[in-house]
């Protein structure tokens, strides 16, 4: 963890910050991350899988020295596991030990065994502790996996910064957390969620700045390979594909290539290592023979 940092006073200050830490954001992206920090607000975070949204939440922890605390959400997430549960081996312990010593006050029995002590903190109950660094960084990763019932226990979490638990009380944070909020869009996410928010959809870079996070990113690779690879990239997004390769695979590819050390895209090497770009073998089928020739003349074409 670094030494704590103080948010950046403007959205300049903002794209200084990200890039300081290799993520080149857009102007667009800077400027509602500024204001989520400045408004003490949630970042509702949307887009294709693989476009940097889950990034930006390490980079602003790593930039400004804050801890991450990353709820990865999927189908079944229950308050028990993303909130808190009681340790009920460790009560069941507590109430035998009480009852060998003769203590039958069921109502100091019951205190006793809902204390702090017997609370075990799942990551939306730890990112409303205090902490000496400043308040955390939570990501809640892909939160469009979870049931509706779940989304629907945000509400209270992202209003107020608060937790309540029956046999304790309200939990709230004494300074709200940086929240960021991913979605890959598998299923929409309900308006109540995200009035609570400031919005952003993270769309695929242009060449000029993939190419930029390429050489950014892989820094071993060549001024000829990294303007071929962003241009076959670019290609492929263009096809009907199940899944279009996002910035993780580009950047996935770009190093494979490097540690290959291809100097230039061939049939060979890019039938070799397409796999590294494509996920499903449908779209694998797809880009064969004459397909990929075709793309492969286009990026290769100075």
């Amino acid at each position: 963890m670094t030494k704590p940092a103080a948010l950046p006073t403007s959205v300049d200050g903002m794209l200084e910050l990200l890039t300081s830490h290799g993520y080149l954001a857009e102007r667009s992206l800077a400027t509602v991350t500024y204001l989520a920090l400045k408004m003490g607000r949630p970042l509702f975070l949307e887009g294709e899988a693989g476009v940097g949204k889950t990034e930006i939440a390490k980079v602003l922890s790593a930039a400004l020295g804050r801890k991450l605390i990353r709820l990865q959400c999927y189908e079944g997430l229950d308050v028990s596991s993303a909130v808190y549960e009681w340790n009920s081996a460790s009560q069941m312990i507590a109430i035998r030990l009480a009852e060998a010593a003769g203590d039958t006050d069921r109502d100091q029995l019951s205190s006793d065994i809902f204390a702090e002590r017997y609370l075990i903190k799942r990551p939306l109950l730890q990112a409303l502790e205090p902490d000496v660094n400043g308040a955390p960084v939570l990501l809640i990763d892909e939160l469009d996996r979870a049931d509706e019932a779940f989304e629907a226990y945000l509400l209270e979490i992202l209003s107020d910064f608060q937790v309540t638990i029956p046999e304790l009380g309200t939990v709230k944070a004494p300074v709200p957390p940086i929240v960021i909020v991913t979605s890959n869009r598998t299923r929409e996410i309900h308006d109540a969620l995200k009035r609570r928010c400031l919005y952003h959809w993270v769309d695929y870079p242009n060449a000029e700045r993939e190419l930029a996070i390429v050489k950014s990113r892989v820094p071993g690779i060549s001024a000829k390979l990294s303007q071929q690879v962003v241009k076959f990239v670019q290609a492929l997004r263009d096809q009907d594909f199940y899944k279009s390769p996002g910035v993780a695979e580009t950047l996935d590819w770009a190093t494979a290539l490097t540690e290959l050390d291809a100097r230039s895209l061939t049939p060979q090497v890019v039938g070799d290592t397409l796999g590294a770009l494509l996920k499903y073998q449908d779209d694998i089928q797809r880009m064969q023979g004459d397909a990929l020739a075709k793309v492969i003349k286009e990026a290769t074409n100075d």
